[in-house]
This record gives structure tokens, sequence and C-alpha cells, in this order.
């Protein structure tokens, strides 16, 4: 049983809050009874188990793990009420394949957009998700707590978007931009076999660039008094009008 936060396996744990050393590592953690179930049924690697004393769980028996008291446990959880249970998580390489279904996400910067967006992706019967640069890290916490699970269930590939759509669109991928100006309703379109929806900024939409590239601009209508709509319920209503 570990019980000294200067432990050097205890800091080590507490710096993968920080992307820098997740990056280093290659690894990332997932706290909470959901999130660790959720990654032992997928196919992703579990490096070490972290169980909080007094916390019941079953652990198979071919991955390691380390026993903590409850001053160790709370030193690495970033949630307010902890529930005894994380996992040091593997990252995965994944590459962009000509899929039928994409979501890009522009500098969207803000965790539980991300991972919202990421989990109505995976919802919605999109093949895969792409962070463009700008966007936060996928195995940002709050950005894994938001998917709810689905970040083990979709691709998430991270890189520059105008590679992608380039690619994307020599395959026959149509690329649809979420804009207001120069844009159509999105319900006056049909929805094509192969799309790749881009969604921008929170506060400064998509970049020009990435605009241009685009086959299609589309908007949602607003019919009351909003200003607008929040990037992650956005890219819901036009993912499932491209599933169709």
């Amino acid at each position: 049983m570990l019980t000294s936060l200067q432990n050097t396996k205890v800091k080590e744990w507490k710096k993968l809050h920080k992307r820098k050393y997740r990056n280093q590592t290659g690894t990332f953690i997932v706290e909470g009874f959901h999130l660790v179930e959720e990654v032992l049924k997928s196919n992703w690697e579990i490096v070490e188990m972290i169980v909080r004393e007094g916390t019941d769980f079953t652990i198979p028996e071919d991955i390691p793990t380390v026993m903590v008291n409850h001053s160790v446990f709370r030193t690495i959880a970033e949630t307010e009420s902890p529930q005894g249970i994380a996992a040091i998580v593997k990252q995965k390489e994944t590459s962009v394949n000509q899929a039928a279904l994409t979501l890009m996400l522009d500098s969207v910067q803000d965790p539980g957009n991300v991972g919202t967006l990421i989990r109505t992706a995976d919802a919605a019967g999109f093949d895969q998700v792409i962070l463009g640069s700008g966007t936060v890290d996928a195995y940002n916490d709050k950005v894994i707590r938001a998917t709810q699970g689905s970040i083990f269930h979709i691709p998430v590939i991270t890189g520059e978007l105008e590679d992608f759509v380039e690619s994307l669109k020599e395959e026959g991928v149509q690329i649809w931009a979420s804009a207001l100006k120069d844009a159509a309703p999105f319900q006056e379109l049909q929805a094509p076999s192969k799309a790749a929806l881009i969604v921008g900024n929170e506060g400064q939409g998509i970049q020009e660039n990435l605009l241009n590239q685009a086959d299609q601009r589309v908007y949602i209508p607003i019919y009351g008094q909003a200003e607008s709509l929040n990037v992650g319920i956005a890219g819901a209503v036009l993912m499932y009008h491209l599933k169709g």
C-alpha cells in the first residue's frame, strides 16, 4: 500500500494532469468506475490500475495494480468526490482513414465541448474525429469525462486540418463547414454519402483558410432570441443530419 505523497510513483501519476507530461510518457489517467469499466471493455492498453483502500472493484489478474490510501488517491484525483479507482492508460497512435463520416474540430478550446462532440460523434455513428491544432488535448481529464467513455470507441486523431481536408477530398468526401456567411440552411441540403463536418472555435468560428477549402458552408437557423448555439449542440444537429 502506497501511503506517502512523496513516493516517486505518486509524483509521476500527478504529472499526468499536464499535457506536456502525457505527451512525454505516451500515457494518461482515467478515473471513476464508469470510465475504468469502459477502458477495460475496449482494446486500449492499461499500464496499471490504482485502487484506493476499501474500494470494491474487480480487476483482471493480468493488470498490475497498486493499492493506495485515501490521501494519496485524493492527490492524484481530479474529481471533487473521487470514487477510488483509476487507470493509467497508454495513448493510441491512430491514422486517418477515408471513412464515410468524419468530424473535424478547429481550435475548439473548451474541454466539455470537445468531450461532448466526441461522445455525440460516437452516438451519431461517425467513423472518426480529427482535432486540429489549437483544440484542447483529447487526453485532458475533463475531455475524457465529457466523452463518457466514447473516446475508447471512436478513433480520435490530432493534426493539421488543412492536410486532412485535402486527402479526404481526394477520396470523394464532401467537406461541410459550419458558418454564417455565404452559408445555406442545413435542412435545405441533402446529406452526401461521404462527408466531413468542420466545426470551429467557440468565439471566432472556423479559420478562413479552412472555410475556403470547404465544398459547402452550412448554418442552423435560429428562430428565437438566442445569439448563437453552443458548438456541441450545433455539431450534434449537423452530425445527425449528415447521418441521414
